[in-house]
């Protein structure tokens, strides 16, 4: 779950990572009345969508008083940012920023560790600074078991080449950044910019967390940060039916059982998409080993909901659930959907009891489902159909 900014600076400032104070407003009054309560002065006002590019999209903007605060806030909320709508803005205090510096730590996925990213250079677009200048950012393996330590922290600043009085004033909120981290389960936590104000002081201007829901169970306080109006409807409906699915911009909808098969799917419907209009992926759909009826009418009833999609690529490998009953679920879903299932499925069955499961598929001999032998052959059709859509 990715946060709002404004929710990743109360969780820094709940881990004693130094923050500057802020408001959250909703309309251009309650933003008048927040930087009144600020102080009067300057503040900034700031777009709370999950996206970047806030600032270039005109998501952020300075107020020198109230009334500008309250013009601006009327300026950014509603505004568009990359297909999110801005419903709140957070006010916060202005900073006298003499240097910005970014630092993220991560999950490491491929080296199966954590990964911290430090660079002098905060306030850019990190990506491209690591494309163009890959030697202003250092990369620094983190320990699971030891995490960001004292010793650790001065090795990361060391690494991104601060000198020693700004390093000893950096690596204190780098374990304090840790402990964001790992208290809260996070899978991300990135500041961009880390800024030295004229006074010498470190402070974590931007903040953005992104949490493992994996690890819920450990947080029920975690839920009252969820955001259902800045979700995707569909995962929305998803998760309370209790699918592992993930939104994507395509036309192939994708059903297959286990993580590694569908990642597989996805790469091959992307790959015969370049023969049909380019037609890619419109989700991950993980109904993992229960393809009973009520599952694979569930997931179906999701896909097909996307707008998007214009075919249905269901790809499933028989093992503890057997493909005739697989094929059986397909049946049965279809018939509890009815009218709703209006779009081509290309099924491929393989695996525990396939000849079965293909036997009940042509028997039932719904004029939406398309058998295909093989995997290839079946991300060719389901692109096929969307392109011909």
């Amino acid at each position: 779950m990715d946060l709002f900014e404004y929710q990743a600076r109360d969780l820094f400032e709940k881990h004693g990572v130094p923050v500057l104070k802020a408001q959250v407003a909703t309309t251009p009054e309650e933003a008048k009345k927040a930087a009144e309560e600020l102080g009067g002065g300057v503040v900034v006002v700031k777009s709370q969508v999950k996206m970047g590019g806030r600032g270039k999209a005109g998501g952020v903007k300075v107020a020198k008083n109230p009334e500008e605060a309250e013009a601006r806030a009327k300026d950014i909320l509603g505004l568009d940012i990359k297909g999110h709508i801005t419903e709140k803005v957070m006010i916060a205090e202005g900073a006298d920023i003499a240097e910005e510096y970014y630092f993220s730590v991560l999950l490491d996925r491929s080296n199966r560790t954590y990964l911290a990213m430090c660079s002098k250079e905060g306030g850019v677009e990190i990506e491209q600074l690591a494309e163009e200048r890959p030697e202003a950012l250092a990369k620094i393996p983190v320990s699971a078991l030891d995490g960001i330590n004292a010793a650790k922290a001065e090795e990361i600043a060391k690494e991104a080449g601060f000198d020693a009085e700004t390093a000893a004033k950096v690596a204190p909120v780098l374990t304090s950044l840790w402990t964001v981290f790992e208290k809260e389960d996070a899978s991300l936590v990135e500041v961009n910019p880390l800024v030295k104000t004229g006074a010498g002081d470190i402070i974590a201007l931007d903040g953005k967390v992104s949490l493992d829901e994996n690890a819920d169970f450990r947080h029920k306080d975690h839920e009252e940060l969820r955001d259902d109006s800045a979700e995707n409807p569909l995962e929305i409906k998803a998760k309370k039916l209790d699918l592992n699915y993930v939104k994507l911009d395509g036309q192939v909808g994708i059903i297959g059982n286990g993580a590694g098969l569908v990642m597989s799917t996805l790469d091959v419907v992307a790959y015969a998409g370049e023969k049909h209009s380019n037609v890619k992926p419109a989700n991950f759909l993980d109904i993992g080993g229960g393809a009973s009826a009520e599952v694979m009418a569930n997931g179906l009833d999701v896909i097909l909901g996307d707008e998007q999609v214009k075919s249905v690529f269901v790809n499933v490998f028989g093992g503890i659930t057997a493909c005739d009953a697989v094929a059986d679920g397909i049946v049965k879903a279809l018939e509890i959907l009815g009218d709703q299932a209006t779009k081509p499925l290309v099924v491929r069955l393989d695996g525990n009891n396939v000849e079965e499961g293909r036997a009940i598929l042509k028997e039932a001999a719904n004029p939406l489902v398309t058998l295909t032998d093989t995997m290839d052959g079946g991300a060719d059709k389901a692109a096929e159909l969307a392109a011909a859509k």
